[in-house]
């Protein structure tokens, strides 16, 4: 399992996004500690155009490859990134059966996400793909949505179904909760990064954020230190017994 974390030193939504700091660490920290608790990684590479990114990576003990300028680009796919990395290392002797792509825009993915994500598409033999994903909320289902027609007046957006009033009689949708987690074939990449035969991954909501903005990145750093505050008030109470 080649696992690689693709990090652009570009972004136009957030400047320099990927060493933004977030809780007092670059925001890419969150993805190289979650890759480098996994148990199940055979190797772990960063795939950069930043020498700042790649000197970060390489304090943390994580080998860098330096892209080439045509896979920097703003319409650069992550697909041709994940190829480019493949080649340079079966260039050097090393092949891998799947790829295991962890953009560094998902702080709040963990090693255990990650390894409970490996274990699910290991176990799915005839699978292709992994896909982390999140379940949509029942407001936002295609059966609860409404059009606003011409006149003024809603109709259903699924106009040949009349849709359940109980959440419990609606069907379940899933979506990509940014790109948490994506596992591929190697055999399959040239091809795409999730298709084919694609196992879902299943995560939370509040483990699914995906920075894309400065709002994204205040909700993040909201959940990190409520998550903090709670280990710290569980740590307290343990010690008053």
């Amino acid at each position: 399992m080649l696992a690689v974390i693709p990090a652009r030193g570009g972004s136009k939504g957030i400047v320099g996004k990927n060493l933004i700091e977030l809780c007092g660490k670059p925001l890419i920290e969150y993805t190289i500690a979650a890759a480098k608790g996994s148990r199940l990684i055979d190797r772990l590479v960063v795939s950069t155009d930043c020498n700042l990114i790649a000197e970060y990576a390489e304090s943390r003990g994580v080998e860098v490859l330096i892209r080439p300028a045509h896979l920097a680009t703003d319409t650069s796919s992550t697909q041709s990134v994940l190829l480019s990395v493949v080649d340079v290392l079966e260039a050097q002797g090393y092949s891998s059966d799947a790829v295991l792509t962890l953009q560094p825009t998902s702080p709040l993915r963990s090693s255990h996400h990650i390894d409970s994500s490996i274990e699910l598409f290991t176990c799915s033999e005839d699978a292709d793909s992994l896909v982390s994903c999140i379940e949509l909320p029942h407001i936002f289902n295609p059966e609860s949505i409404m059009l606003l027609n011409g006149d003024g007046f809603l109709s259903p957006y699924i106009e040949s179904r009349i849709a359940p009033t109980r959440r419990q009689e609606k069907r379940a949708y899933f979506a990509r909760n940014g790109a948490a987690i994506y596992i591929t074939r190697t055999a399959r990449l040239r091809e795409y990064i999730f298709g084919g035969r694609l196992v879902p991954y299943i995560m939370g909501p509040d483990e699914s954020v995906d920075i894309d903005s400065m709002h994204d990145l205040m909700c993040a750093e909201r959940i990190i230190r409520y998550r903090g505050n709670m280990y710290t008030k569980d740590e307290a109470t343990i010690s008053m017994l």
